[in-house]
């Protein structure tokens, strides 16, 4: 049987990859030291040259389905991992047939839930956990996918200014429709409850979660909280024609929970007396999509609006309200982004993004001040960060082993 690769970003080194071995053999040659989530399958992360992929061991229809569906949502921009190909025709020496391999884009910066409580997360942040989960749930049943096995096993976590962005990275189970019922959406929802109180019960049952968390109360929020979202960017809103202003209320509440309204359906009554609103298309990523219009910085939308403040706040000390906000914000690029970014040591900018990093110089400059009476200078508080704060983060990008090359 010949070996046959589908892929949207054909990399000629995957043909050196050791295809006759079960991936459960493949060693320390061509794996790297990434962490994983749990998995059915049997999953690796490799590294060839500059590219990272993770590689699931699975039947041929599953991979070639769920690399189809993984482009359909990047088509649709909706936060999932980057599908890379599909290989075929695995045969091992003895001519014993082996699994298809579903190769995915490794998502820098990204943990899997465990991970994540390996390295310290306190049971403070599990609600920024679920509100990451929830927001991409949303998203998804939005465009009309049903996913099917809604879990934080099947996600990958971004630290997003303090919480987290939330990224499909199992689609197996998932489909693609015009739109989806409220029982199939309501069916989601269920298995997210369920899945997640068992995921939570697991990490007290290791120790990794402190065991007088509410496991069962966080993950009854769940419907709650989707609800709550759901019916933000959704909900009919009828009022009388004197308050139109309430249209204006209506897209900055959704501009202030990261959502652009793309489409508004607004309808008057014969007389024009009342009128009725439902947002028709609203997108994520309000914050992120204004910033990278000013600096052309591309981060996480919570980064976005942390950065933005950020500005507004420069805009203001130097008194720069009437000068053209772009100009602005070249200045706040060179007179800070660029300064305070260029401190993170080599060694350690594995630990954080930069986004996420002026975040938490950002937050230790407030403790600073705090203690001193005074507000410290960002550089000092900077320098302070990379001094007694960084190094002790654990690193959460892993690069490859010195010997580790395209080829053994």
């Amino acid at each position: 049987m010949a070996l046959h690769i589908v892929a949207n970003r054909p990399d000629p080194a995957l043909l050196r990859l050791p295809w006759a071995t079960c991936l459960e053999e493949w060693d320390d040659r061509y794996v790297v030291p990434l962490p994983r989530g749990l998995s059915r399958h049997i999953v690796r992360i490799v590294r060839l040259g500059e590219r990272t992929y993770a590689i699931k061991e699975t039947v041929a229809d599953i991979a070639f389905k769920e690399y189809h569906l993984l482009r359909d949502l990047n088509r649709l921009g909706l936060p999932a991992v980057r599908p890379q190909g599909v290989v075929t025709g695995r045969v091992d020496p003895e001519g014993n047939e082996l699994p298809a391999a579903l190769l995915t884009e490794h998502l820098r910066f990204s943990l899997p839930y465990r991970s994540l409580f390996a390295h310290g997360l306190a049971a403070d942040n599990v609600p920024s956990l679920i509100d990451a989960l929830v927001v991409l749930l949303v998203r998804l049943h939005l465009e009309g996918f049903f996913w099917g096995d809604v879990s934080l096993s099947n996600v990958l976590f971004r630290r997003n200014a303090g919480g987290f962005a939330a990224y499909l990275v199992d689609a197996e189970t998932g489909e693609l429709r015009g739109s989806l019922s409220q029982q199939m959406r309501g069916y989601d929802l269920t298995i997210a409850t369920e899945n997640v109180f068992a995921e939570l019960l697991d990490l007290q049952a290791s120790g990794s979660l402190d065991e007088h968390a509410e496991a069962l109360e966080v993950a009854g929020s769940i419907e709650e909280r989707y609800a709550a979202l759901w019916g933000e960017l959704t909900d009919v809103e009828e009022f009388s024609a004197d308050e139109m202003w309430r249209i204006e209320q209506r897209i900055e509440r959704l501009n202030d929970l990261g959502f652009d309204v793309d489409e508004l359906d607004i309808v008057t009554d014969l007389g024009g007396d009342q009128v009725r609103i439902q947002p028709k298309v609203v997108e994520l990523g309000h914050h992120r999509r204004e910033l990278q219009a000013l600096t052309g910085l591309n981060v996480e939308d919570g980064q976005a609006r942390r950065l933005l403040n950020d500005i507004a706040s420069f805009t203001a000390h130097h008194d720069l309200g009437r000068e053209d906000r772009t100009l602005v914000a070249n200045r706040w690029l060179i007179d800070v982004w660029e300064p305070i970014t260029a401190m993170i040591p080599a060694d350690l900018r594995g630990k954080l993004p930069p986004a996420e990093f002026f975040h938490e110089v950002l937050v230790h400059r407030w403790y600073l001040s705090e203690q001193a009476g005074h507000e410290v200078n960002i550089r000092d508080t900077a320098r302070d960060y990379v001094e007694h704060v960084l190094p002790h983060r654990p690193d959460e990008v892993v690069t490859a082993p010195a010997d580790v090359r395209d080829s053994p």
